[in-house]
């Protein structure tokens, strides 16, 4: 496919141009339906929300707040009346809102503080807050605040306005983007290979949010879905191309046919992309068995974003390839081929370094990473599940300045009223247990309809408060029952506490089937039971500490203040089945692509300290170049103005981070070369029953020749020596099949020579390592009588066997 797609590269172009600019055309057209629903059977604010529904079914307008302040008299002198009144009938009348209830009017005395300096008026939208047009809401919040004066506040507060003191929609997504095009500039050197995964990207999540969006008409999708489908989109489609177009150019620079490079590139990074991929969707679709409905619409739109990212990476990338030729190599890089010719197999440098560093001391290194990763876990430890509301805006913004001067006003429960509904009977000695329970601030009993009462509950705490869970637990299981009532706690702070439970109880389920799951896969890829062990803990030591550093920032607020990311409070409770699948998805991904290529190593050697050592030398500094980038497109979406997005964000940016540069760069690699050989260890039985899935491409066969001993027995000998010619003892020699299958293995004597046996003319592979330097790697072809063949170690250097 891959030959195809870069042969017919105009073609595919066209093809997937067509289909984005198709697929935005019919987005645009149809709009959006997005719906956040809700649906928690079995659950007490559930059953509540029934009841109203039932007595109030037209209640669905968005109710918005306006709240005024005076810093000297009351809010009912004429000067104030004089200019807050005729604003709230210049809003009643606008087209779009429904209704205006002032404490001016007879129904709203109570809508005035005690002290007489703050008070309210509560504005009804005719539609949903997502369905509010924003020049409506702008002009409300514009007509309003032009009745300020000096000693005179006036802010207003409600879902429809926090909508327009959003930042512009696209703000993080073109900040991510440009963030990681200037890694990838660095990390290329070249304008257009650092094009290539970003056009990659822009055409996997513009396809999938247009997709999405055309979705939302058909199935409830929720308006953060399209968010958290650009972030993680953005994401893995650039990392997917990263990855192959890194062995694409090394390829190349290595004296490859571009042709032959991209589909060489594509037959191993692509797998492992296909691979990863699959890993990411299997992990999101994990969030399915938690049987919350609201998230079906989220896995919906990530799911599709990441598959048609793979596709992206799989079929586009080829031909933009094609179209590029050498020029994804840069000038300097093209002058230095023609010039000094292939570069040699091997890696160098700081990744080289670091890998035979961790050979040398892979105990240290990974004592080390172990404790990093569980100081950060610590603050986990204290983690409270929620809501974040408007009081946990950024202090300057007017939601949560109307949040505060309610909470000033009318006390901290305010914001956050809990709905007693009952159906039928006497609600006298309920209202009267209500009033009398500790924590309770006011009650007010509204009047009856359809047979249901419902009754407001003003806690004295605020709504994010474990003062006021207490209290609706202390109603639910002591009042209610005590009163001999059949009533329901409801209301949007008791929708936020069911939700966290039944989050809590669903949560090691989720977390033991993705688990699970991704162990499953990689039992099969790698064909060890040690690999998906190894990496499953590692996912859940990368989950607890970046929710350790989620818990420090959002809830203990380290920091917050200085991020401009407002008040400190619970962690949505929705965050960690969402992130923890991203998460799982990414660390999966990261995993496969080391891994693939320390098993591509073992096949082919059988030594598995010299796998470890190349894989990590290989892989690291790609892998570290694509967390850097998924870091700069994930803290970019603090800018989104939605609190749940950037709680994600600076997740999943921590996440990715130590998973990357700590455990994937330092505990991983350290832990396989104590490992041993037992990495690879799988079960005959096992072995047997296990369905065939090749991460990597097809092995080599062993050439027929080196195979079999049907020619005359022969040898390969000489010497291992330095870079100072001053000879390597004790570096272990091994010749095998060009399939991987050991035939020979010596040790150097003390000269540095050494002497291998050969069952008959043919290719083979000989390796050589030692202990304080890099190693080597190269296939030899042996005649019919014996071949010498000198070794040259450095240090620092890993050369490699593709």
């Amino acid at each position: 496919m891959a030959r195809w797609c870069y042969r017919h590269r105009l073609v595919v172009l066209f093809l997937w141009v067509g289909a984005l600019f198709g697929l935005g055309f019919s987005a645009s057209t149809a709009g959006t339906n997005y719906a956040n629903v809700f649906s928690l059977p079995d659950t007490d604010s559930k059953s509540a929300y029934d009841l109203m529904e039932k007595a109030f079914p037209n209640t669905s307008g968005d109710t918005d707040t306006v709240v005024w302040k005076v810093d000297g008299g009351s809010v009912k002198d004429r000067a104030v009346q004089d200019r807050i009144e005729p604003a709230l009938e210049k809003i009643a009348k606008m087209p779009g809102v429904g209704a205006v209830t002032s404490p001016y009017d007879t129904q709203g005395a109570a809508q005035i503080s005690k002290d007489g300096k703050i008070a309210y008026a509560q504005l009804t939208f005719a539609k949903r807050a997502n369905e509010v047009p924003k020049e409506l809401v702008e002009d409300v919040v514009d007509t309003a605040q032009a009745a300020e004066r000096d000693g005179l506040q006036v802010e207003l507060g409600g879902q429809a306005i926090q909508r327009v003191q959003e930042p512009p929609q696209g703000l993080s997504e073109m900040v991510g983007i440009v963030a990681a095009a200037v890694v990838l500039f660095l990390a290329f050197g070249s304008l257009f290979a650092m094009l290539l995964p970003i056009a990659i990207a822009v055409f996997g999540v513009g396809m999938g949010l247009f997709s999405t969006q055309l979705l939302s008409h058909a199935t409830d999708i929720p308006d953060i879905a399209p968010l958290l489908a650009s972030l993680i989109g953005l994401g893995v489609g650039i990392d997917y191309a990263l990855f192959i177009v890194t062995r694409h150019r090394r390829g190349i620079l290595r004296g490859m046919d571009p042709e032959e490079s991209a589909v060489t590139a594509l037959n191993t990074s692509g797998r492992a992309v296909l691979f990863a991929g699959g890993t990411v969707c299997i992990a999101l679709a994990g969030m399915l068995v938690t049987r919350l409905r609201f998230l079906d619409g989220v896995v919906v739109g990530t799911s599709l974003t990441v598959v048609l990212s793979v596709l992206a990476a799989t079929t586009l990338l080829p031909a933009l390839l094609g179209l590029l030729g050498p020029r994804v190599l840069s000038r300097r890089q093209r002058r230095k081929l023609a010039a000094n010719g292939p570069e040699q197999d091997k890696a160098s440098g700081l990744a080289a370094r670091w890998s035979v560093n961790v050979q040398k001391r892979p105990r240290r290194i990974a004592a080390l990473a172990l404790v990093v990763m569980a100081v950060l876990a610590i603050p986990v430890l204290s983690l409270r599940l929620g809501a974040t509301d408007q009081g946990n805006d950024d202090a300057s913004t007017t939601t949560r300045k109307a949040y505060d001067l309610l909470a000033e006003g009318f006390g901290p429960g305010f914001n956050g009223p809990l709905q007693v509904v009952t159906e039928g009977g006497d609600t006298t000695a309920l209202v009267k247990g209500l009033d009398s329970a500790p924590g309770v601030a006011r009650v007010a009993a509204l009047p009856p309809a359809k047979g249901v009462t419902v009754i407001q509950v003003v806690p004295t705490t605020s709504p994010q408060s474990k003062e006021t869970d207490d209290l609706i637990d202390t109603l639910r299981d002591d009042v209610i029952p005590q009163a001999g009532a059949q009533a329901h706690v409801g209301g949007v702070t008791a929708v936020s506490k069911d939700f966290a439970s039944v989050t809590g109880d669903r949560l090691p389920l989720f977390i033991a089937t993705i688990i699970g799951l991704g162990f499953l896969l990689l039992l099969v890829a790698f064909r060890s039971l040690v690999v998906p062990l190894t990496a499953a803990l590692m996912n859940l030591i990368a989950a607890a500490a970046s929710f350790g550093v989620l818990v420090a920032v959002f809830q203990w607020g380290w920091g917050l203040e200085m991020l401009g990311l407002g008040k400190e409070g619970p962690i949505n409770a929705f965050l960690p089945v969402i992130m923890l699948s991203l998460l799982f998805g990414l660390s999966m991904d990261y995993q496969v692509f080391l891994v693939s290529r320390m098993h591509e190593e073992w096949v082919h050697t059988k030594d598995n300290a010299r796998a470890v050592r190349v894989g990590l030398a290989e892989t690291s500094r790609v892998i570290n170049s694509a967390a850097l980038i998924m870091v700069c497109v994930f803290l970019a979406f603090v800018l989104s103005g939605d609190s749940g997005a950037a709680m994600a964000g600076v997740g999943l940016a921590a996440a990715v981070a130590l998973d990357a540069f700590v455990l994937r760069t330092a505990l991983v690699p350290a832990a396989m070369h104590l490992l041993g050989n037992s990495n690879w260890w799988l079960p005959g039985w096992l072995e047997k029953r296990l369905p065939h899935l090749a991460v990597e491409p097809k092995e080599d066969e062993p050439d027929p020749v080196a195979a079999t001993p049907d020619g005359p027995a022969s040898a390969v000998h000489g010497f291992v020596r330095d870079e100072d010619g001053a000879p390597v003892e004790g570096a272990a020699v091994t010749l095998l099949t060009r399939g991987g299958r050991q035939l020979d293995r010596v040790v150097s004597l003390a000269d540095g020579s050494y002497i291998v046996s050969v069952p008959a003319p043919g290719t083979y592979l000989l390796a050589a390592t030692a202990a304080s330097y890099g190693s080597r790697a190269g296939h030899v072809v042996v005649g019919e009588g014996p071949l010498v063949y000198d070794v040259e170690l450095a240090d620092g250097e890993v050369d490699a066997v593709n």
